[in-house]
């Protein structure tokens, strides 16, 4: 549905409810020199591939994100008690039950881009076929360190050979190939998804017309390594980990938690700390004076890291971030513009203005290189005090740069390829 006012928030829709699909690859030789001979492929579709399979757009997740983009999942619809009215129309008054006088059920968690993502949206699905899969060595599905080697019939754990995110790459350009797809419109990701994207463009360039790196880097600088190791050093110092066999006696809760709190913190920015929780105290008049949680940001953090031991898997942090601390899109080569010279994508890159994980001197530098070497880049910096988070949280503020970049570089398409059609 396209918006016919002034506002494209005025009408959108959501992506549906949306069933998880799965492929297996053999024998998938990773930048180590290891091989996997059996990989597990999560991943989830939105819209219609069209006749010239020349709308597909692949969406690259961020460190603790899966395959779920928007939409809903088939299986949470229906253990909210969702069923599918006529076959297509899910909604909660199609109780299980079958009552029509029955409370409506409450509504499933929407995917993690779902603002984003969907009918209307920036990334519309009645125009684009879009494709979101979860990452090599992830936990959601596809095969990771919590996955069953078949060769031993136990958890890979630390076994797990070490991943890069050009590996995650070549796992999804064997999806894409799978799907039947020659070439994809785009390719888009936010933080460890930009990463992806950047990568496609540099390994994948004729597989790809464009790519839309947002809130990203080429490589990441010392202070984010930094914050990565000690979230690592947490999980590895936690008396659970168990050298990472853990599965078999609980998770380590209390090193992950640390972890994500501090992961957590780097995704936030000094004037959304102080808007959100300032110096607040939490259910209470003045200070314990003791080791306690009692100011609003401590009660904040020690929650969302509980809720992150209860969906991620600890090991899979570790790849994670180590994979980001190994991605350098200039590597192999003298300079980052020698890695892009002669690359045929077109590049969209956002940075905003409070992020200082991957702050905008950092896009600034992709976006230099790219145009010493004659790219065709379009760049911007939008203003925010959400920090990292706000790829996340300024679907609005991306929209005005993503949705006409895509719409363009569509017709372009067409156009070299024999008229727009």
């Amino acid at each position: 549905m396209t918006s016919t006012t002034s506002d494209p928030w005025d009408e959108v829709g959501s992506a549906g409810v949306v069933a998880s699909q799965g492929l297996v690859l053999s024998d998938v030789k990773l930048t180590s020199g290891d091989v996997l001979s059996q990989v597990h492929v999560v991943y989830e579709t939105y819209g219609r591939l069209n006749d010239r399979k020349d709308n597909a757009v692949l969406v690259c997740h961020a460190l603790s994100g899966d395959a779920h983009v928007a939409g809903w999942r088939e299986e949470d619809a229906r253990t909210a008690g969702w069923q599918p009215g006529d076959g297509t129309d899910w909604s909660p008054d199609h109780a299980a039950t079958g009552d029509p006088d029955a409370a409506p059920a409450s509504a499933p968690k929407p995917g993690w881009w779902d603002p984003f993502v969907g009918p209307g949206k920036t990334i519309d699905t009645n125009r684009y076929f879009v494709i979101c899969s979860n990452v090599l060595g992830g936990c959601s599905g596809t095969t990771g360190p919590s996955s069953v080697n078949p060769e031993t019939g136990r958890p890979y754990g630390l076994s797990f050979p070490v991943i890069t995110v050009e590996d995650m790459v070549d796992v999804q350009a064997a999806l894409v190939e799978d799907l039947g797809i020659d070439r994809l419109l785009a390719v888009v990701g936010g933080s460890m998804g930009g990463m992806q994207a950047l990568s496609w463009a540099r390994r994948y360039p004729t597989r790809v017309a464009s790519c839309v790196a947002i809130a990203t880097t080429w490589r990441l600088a010392a202070q984010a390594i930094a914050f990565n190791e000690v979230g690592r050093t947490a999980i590895l110092g936690d008396a659970s980990f168990r050298a990472g066999d853990y599965y078999e006696h609980g998770v380590p809760r209390h090193g992950l938690a640390v972890a994500r709190m501090i992961g957590h913190i780097t995704y936030l920015s000094d004037e959304s700390m102080h808007e959100k929780f300032g110096r607040r105290l939490r259910n209470r008049d003045e200070h314990a004076f003791g080791f306690v949680t009692e100011f609003e940001v401590e009660s904040y953090l020690a929650y969302q890291g509980k809720r992150f031991t209860e969906r991620f898997d600890a090991n899979t942090y570790l790849y994670m971030t180590k994979s980001m601390d190994y991605f350098d899109l200039a590597e192999g080569s003298p300079s980052l513009a020698d890695a892009l010279a002669g690359i045929p994508v077109r590049f969209l890159a956002l940075s905003f203005s409070s992020d200082w994980l991957f702050p905008t001197y950092q896009s600034r530098e992709l976006v230099d290189a790219l145009r010493c070497v004659g790219a065709e880049v379009s760049f911007a910096e939008i203003p925010s005090p959400y920090g990292h988070d706000a790829f996340l949280l300024e679907p609005e503020q991306q929209h005005k740069f993503v949705e006409p970049f895509l719409a363009r570089v569509l017709v372009d398409e067409r156009t070299k390829g024999g008229g727009v059609r």
